[in-house]
């Protein structure tokens, strides 16, 4: 699935009082054999560091506090690596844990890097112990499995951990513990693609060749064939049902979001959580917002009724100002005035929910003359649009072609929820503008 990411989670023994640098060697070494394309180019501790061993053991020396020490393992370039790796100190019981979330599922459609990821797996597995469990999975389906909590209160899951078979994923790591509790005989002879035992007695599992292809009818049908096999109290066509949904919802939906609105809505999806971006799409793909009514024909518009039409411009322009004043930080598009800018604010103010969070009578007092003048100079720079200045600023208007615009009762409308910045979009009115300024 595109956009999917392969996430590993691992908690290993670890000896605290060896040298760091050659308790690691083995750690780095099985990394830099099976890396490839995601290897890491920079470390980060306190500062961040092109990545050498002398560097990790630096960062992990700089950010040691009494129990616990980490560094950051990350890439400069695509495919985006996200990589923690932590180490515990007495009077914590020694550890090692890993998080590694590789942001590009699709490198491993190639077998011979799923099985170079397994071999790396498996090494660290034996030179640092599994303690219970861990897994590498599709991160999207992984967050529908359930995982960490599977339907249990959270202070349980944190007191028991994955004390049973909660689920299968394309890579497990069954800790002796967990083996002894399930059956080792009945481990050993999971119908999968690999299964090995360790030398620790724990077990190395792979339902299928690769990871990316983890929602295929093929592979879910392994997964549920390893899952059933670890749990014969569970039903195969009820978990097959269940597996074969995870996949309706993680289908790649092609997005056909509302023209004049689609550079806004695009950026959504990434702020719901990965497993819900599809059906996400599909619910932007559906939704159509109002068409504006903060217009007018021309034959309609309201003279200006200002003595002095310069200053009330210049007041105009202030207004603008102080949204620039405000903004250009966190959109420093803001400074462009384009067309494209507005797109930034829509998006910034929504994913602040900036209507629902600040107080009413601050934005109504500031924010709404602010955004409407900014969306009035925007409409005159750009579609040659002409102010008609009014005493009530509210009722100021924008001859754009044969209509007015009221671009001060539009962000009245915009700031009234979050919901209404995507209903009533400065976006949308700009791009609505611009068609009707062609007649």
């Amino acid at each position: 699935m595109k956009n999917d990411n392969l996430v590993f989670t691992f908690e290993g023994g670890f000896n605290s009082v060896a040298d760091p640098l050659q308790e690691l060697a083995p750690f780095l070494d099985a990394l830099e054999s099976g890396a490839d394309a995601w290897m890491p180019d920079i470390t980060k501790g306190k500062r961040r560091r092109r990545y050498t061993r002398a560097a990790v053991v630096k960062a992990l020396a700089e950010s040691r506090d009494e129990c616990t020490t980490s560094v950051g393992l990350y890439r400069t370039t695509e495919p985006e690596l996200d990589m923690t790796l932590m180490l515990w100190f007495p009077p914590q019981p020694p550890s090692l844990e890993l998080w590694l979330n590789v942001k590009a599922l699709d490198l491993f459609t190639d077998e011979a890097r799923c099985q170079a990821f397994v071999e790396m797996v498996r090494a660290w597995a034996i030179r640092y112990p599994v303690l219970s469990y861990a897994s590498a999975h599709s991160m999207a389906d992984d967050e529908l499995s359930g995982d960490p909590f599977y339907g249990r209160e959270e202070r349980v899951a944190q007191e028991n951990g994955f004390d049973q078979i909660y689920a299968v994923y394309w890579l497990n790591l069954f800790g002796p513990k967990l083996v002894e509790t399930v059956g080792r005989e009945r481990m050993r002879s999971t119908p999968a693609h690999r299964v090995e035992e360790l030398p620790d007695g724990s077990i190395l599992l792979v339902t299928w060749p690769t990871a990316a292809d983890f929602a295929s009818e093929a592979a879910r049908v392994a997964q549920a064939r390893a899952w059933v096999h670890l749990r014969p109290d569970l039903d195969f066509d009820t978990v097959m049902a269940t597996l074969r949904e995870r996949s309706t919802t993680l289908a790649p939906v092609e997005p056909r979001f509302a023209p004049d609105v689609a550079a806004l809505l695009s950026r959504l999806p990434e702020y719901v959580s990965i497993g819900q971006r599809q059906r996400r799409i599909a619910e932007l793909n559906a939704y159509v917002p109002p068409e504006p009514e903060e217009w007018l024909p021309l034959s309609a518009a309201l003279p200006s009724d200002v003595a002095d039409p310069k200053a009330a411009l210049e007041q105009y322009a202030y207004f603008a100002e102080r949204l620039v004043a405000l903004l250009h930080t966190p959109v420093p598009s803001v400074l462009k005035g384009s067309p494209e800018s507005l797109t930034d604010i829509d998006f910034h103010f929504w994913r602040q929910t900036f209507p629902d969070t600040f107080e009413r009578h601050n934005i109504d007092a500031v924010a709404v003359p602010a955004i409407g003048a900014y969306l009035g100079e925007v409409l005159v720079k750009h579609l040659g649009g002409q102010w008609l200045p009014r005493k009530q600023w509210m009722e100021a208007q924008v001859r754009v072609g044969d209509r007015v615009w009221l671009p001060f009762a539009r962000a009245h409308r915009y700031m009234r929820s979050t919901q209404s910045l995507l209903d009533h979009s400065l976006t949308q009115l700009y791009r609505v503008a611009e068609r009707h300024s062609r007649y």
